[in-house]
């Protein structure tokens, strides 16, 4: 840059310049950016149309599309042509401003200048950002007319348009209609079938590539196809394309390794994929593998590893972005580590993501399956650009925690705020519904689904519609709604009608759902237990053993029960009958008083939840529940009055939901448990769950 400013003549002339517009587009010094636009002002250069439009893009690959758009608006005497007005299209659209491309286009053609292949090239992925179809149907017809369809790069970037805005059947079209093809063509298609969810169709594409020869793939074929790979578990697959990229000597790009550790993870191999991370060296490692193997941690339910990838990456002197954070709250929520869950949220802030709709979604949910919905609450107001995801994350917090009341304000509110629900949204409003026994209310929303949002109710929405007629007695509607389905009831709906029948007792119709749940998901012990339990309501102990012993001869095993508690920053685990911690003589003792107390409340033993014992014992096995163990070392560890917190990893028993209610009425503590399926606040004698869950 010394040499700009030499009296050398040489120095200033166009050619010069346009050079060192080149170098500075190599190191993306925006400072010397501004020192050439300096220079070419006076010397009247900037009227030279190759000058400009380097200098234009020049701006942007600084990092300043904004200082782009002002040298193009200001620059009132110079003559645009259709390379300076494609060359700032191209800008907005690669900059996240697709409405400025599609308008800059629209002035460009009131302006008399042609579009040409590559300003269609330009404006189309603008159009695909938009996701309205109808831009690039707009944009479909002006190609056509102008007679640049057969491009392969304008093709490419149709099919890439209509795979985006979900039309896949036209993108086939235009696909299909392609004189030529270039990997850039094969790649949107393929991309446009994982977007979409055509898996199948996305493997299928890529063999057909590979026998056929049609072209050589790049890291954007493989990582493309492996990620449909992992979406649907075709590990052989998977690994067939693994045989392919070493062969081709691509295993060194960053890309397609992390792809390949990505498909194993979720594959259930954790460690292949550990071993691709591995391999990589701390120096290789960019901030998407680290995500990557902090996210297979997850998949393989390993939690505590993946909260420790995040500030492992940090010591190595690696900036987590967004997927980072949001991993690690994933993690932390899923520990019901709040203190893990605090720490990473100082992180978040002193990061600069705060404002971040993603990580805030995050955040809301870390918190709420954490036990504070407070907390969830204060973030959600934080964000000052509400999305759908942020509302379905504070509703779904709700509904976990039992307000089903404010799920539907919210949902309401969201709605007049004019924000379109998703699946997700309309399984937690559903099941608020249930839980609140707005029956009238469930069925429209129901009905509004595909009539009013256009989303179709999917297996989850038909349970929990099932669940809603199943806690008002219904059981009779709900066996003729299940008939009725426009589908095949999969395990979540007629597990949610035998969970119905237990209830309400009846015996008949929960032999013939449970028959069902058998054939379905034969390993599933929880099932067996619930029809078990129902014949033991009804005084039919030998059916019960029968159904006992059926679990054994289907190598059946019910997980054992545990639950845990934290007292100061560390975790206390019981088992039932749990007699390993140091207080274990204090805690029966408290388990005694707590008993007394309760009976004298009028406490009658649910014998039904005693299992494998003989009947004289089953009143005191109740007692040895873990979750009991946990509540009484949490009435002597915790200070007084201090809300206790328990989560367990089973379904808390009828007994113990009993128990717990009449000892916050008692000792006037709140007293909250997270169970497998939601949180059980228990506050003066009630539950926030309504005694139905």
């Amino acid at each position: 840059m010394s040499h700009l400013h030499s009296h050398d003549s040489h120095r200033h002339k166009p050619t010069h310049l346009n050079h060192l517009l080149n170098a500075t587009a190599r190191t993306k010094r925006l400072k010397h950016a501004t020192q050439i636009h300096s220079h070419l002002i006076p010397n009247a250069f900037i009227s030279l149309p190759f000058l400009f439009n380097n200098l234009l893009t020049l701006y942007a690959k600084c990092g300043r599309p904004s200082l782009s758009l002002l040298l193009f608006s200001t620059a009132h005497q110079i003559t645009k042509t259709v390379v300076s007005w494609t060359s700032l299209i191209s800008i907005l659209s690669h900059s996240a401003a697709p409405f400025q491309a599609m308008s800059s286009f629209n002035r460009m053609r009131t302006a008399g200048v042609y579009p040409n292949h590559f300003t269609f090239s330009a404006v189309l992925p603008a159009c695909a950002d938009t996701s309205v179809l109808l831009h690039g149907q707009q944009m479909h017809c002006l190609i056509s007319k102008h007679g640049y369809e057969g491009y392969v790069f304008v093709g490419s970037a149709l099919v890439d348009m209509y795979a985006k805005c979900h039309d896949m059947s036209m993108a086939e079209k235009v696909f299909v209609g392609l004189p030529e093809r270039n990997v850039v063509s094969w790649n949107s298609i393929i991309v446009g079938c994982l977007l979409n969810g055509l898996h199948v169709k996305a493997l299928f594409l890529f063999r057909e590539v590979i026998r056929e020869g049609l072209f050589c793939p790049d890291q954007v074929s493989f990582s493309t196809v492996l990620s449909a790979s992992a979406n649907i578990g075709a590990l052989e697959f998977g690994k067939q394309v693994h045989g392919v990229v070493v062969r081709q000597g691509l295993l060194t790009l960053s890309y397609v390794k992390n792809s390949l550790m990505d498909m194993y993870f979720k594959c259930g191999l954790f460690d292949e994929g550990a071993l691709l991370f591995n391999s990589i060296g701390i120096e290789g490692r960019d901030v998407i593998a680290w995500n990557v193997m902090s996210m297979g941690c997850v998949y393989n339910e390993n939690f505590e590893e993946a909260c420790n990838y995040l500030w492992i990456m940090k010591r190595t002197g690696l900036s987590p972005d967004e997927a980072s954070y949001s991993t690690a709250l994933h993690a932390s929520a899923h520990l019901a580590a709040v203190d893990q869950g605090t720490l990473i949220h100082n992180q978040i802030i002193k990061s600069g993501f705060s404002k971040s709709t993603c990580i805030a979604s995050s955040l809301i949910t870390m918190y709420a399956k954490c036990g504070s919905l407070d907390d969830s609450c204060r973030v959600f107001e934080e964000v000052e650009d509400l999305n759908v995801v942020c509302w379905t994350a504070l509703i779904s917090a709700c509904q976990q925690h039992g307000n089903g009341n404010h799920v539907i304000e919210l949902f309401e509110k969201m709605l007049a705020d004019g924000l379109k629900p998703n699946y997700i949204t309309f399984v937690c409003v559903l099941s608020a519904c249930g839980h609140t026994g707005r029956i009238e209310e469930g069925h429209a929303y129901f009905n509004s689904m595909e009539k009013v949002h256009g989303i179709i109710p999917g297996h989850e929405h038909y349970a929990c519609m099932v669940d809603l007629l199943g806690r008002s007695g219904q059981l009779d509607e709900a066996r003729e709604f299940i008939a009725q389905m426009p589908m095949k009831p999969n395990a979540s709906v007629w597990g949610a009608l035998l969970g119905a029948c237990a209830n309400y007792g009846n015996l008949e119709m929960g032999i013939e759902v449970a028959g069902r749940l058998f054939e379905l998901e034969p390993n599933n012990p929880g099932n067996y237990v619930l029809l078990s339990n129902l014949y033991a309501q009804k005084g039919k102990v030998k059916e019960a053993d029968q159904v006992r012993r059926l679990m054994g001869v289907n190598r059946v095993k019910k997980e054992p029960g545990c639950s845990w508690i934290d007292i100061k920053n560390k975790t206390f685990v019981f088992t039932v009958h749990d007699k390993s911690h140091a207080r274990t003589d204090e805690i029966y003792q408290m388990l005694r008083k707590v008993k007394e107390l309760v009976k004298n409340k009028g406490y009658v033993p649910q014998k039904r939840f005693a299992i494998n014992s003989a009947e004289e014992f089953k009143e005191e096995s109740l007692w040895y529940h873990s979750e009991k163990i946990a509540l009484a070392f949490g009435l002597l560890a915790l200070p007084a009055g201090a809300p206790v917190r328990i989560k367990k990893n089973l379904r808390t028993c009828g007994d113990c939901h009993t128990v717990m209610k009449l000892v916050s009425e008692i000792l006037k503590r709140e007293i909250i448990v997270r169970d497998v399926n939601r949180f059980h606040h228990f506050r003066n004698g009630l539950c926030s769950c309504r005694d139905y869950w």
